[in-house]
């Protein structure tokens, strides 16, 4: 269990850059905690990081109804190299110098895109403005434009339209059946 894979390691990112949590004692641990309606998703991703978990996924009845699907990794060194990058004082956050591999980009659409008519949407509403900065340049790497975007009281980025067709070109290889959706046609 000593490293990562390259394609463990673009997963790890996208999700890190989407829904993907991770807690850290002596080494790190990554969370992966989505809606059951994406069961298929998550089943993807355990078989991806298979070799890094004990335990498969398992629904979880959380308050209001709402029922979750979800795997913890084991807390190994590889995951706390990662975690220390992503992490400062406990609080998940984009890192300088980060890059974005085609598979990356892809979890991270899968986890946090949408769809709006002809364009797309990143949800980051949880990172800060100057994050959300180093997103839109992480994005103008891979030849895509974005800018910030107001979703009411939060911030969030937009493809523009004429960026689309080279998003999907870098993605779309990668996109499971079962979240095609979130593509604008």
């Amino acid at each position: 269990m000593g490293s990562l894979t390259k394609r463990q390691k673009s997963i790890v990112i996208g999700c890190l850059l989407g829904d993907g949590a991770m807690r850290c004692k002596n080494n790190a641990l990554l969370e992966i905690n989505h809606s059951f309606k994406q069961r298929a998703y998550v089943d993807w991703k355990y078989q991806q990081l298979r070799r890094l978990v004990a335990t498969p996924p398992k629904k979880r009845f959380g308050r209001n109804g709402r029922i979750a699907y979800r795997f913890t990794t084991l807390s190994i060194p590889a995951l706390t190299k990662i975690y220390k990058k992503f992490y400062l004082n406990g609080q998940k956050r984009i890192p300088d110098g980060l890059r974005l591999t085609n598979l990356s980009l892809a979890v991270w659409f899968m986890d946090d895109g949408c769809r709006s008519r002809r364009a797309a949407y990143f949800n980051t509403q949880k990172f800060s403005m100057i994050e959300q900065r180093r997103l839109i340049r992480l994005l103008r790497a891979k030849g895509i434009t974005a800018d910030i975007n107001r979703d009411k009281k939060y911030w969030r980025l937009r493809v523009a339209v004429a960026s689309m067709k080279r998003l999907k070109g870098l993605i779309q290889p990668y996109i499971l059946p079962s979240l095609r959706y979130k593509l604008p046609s």
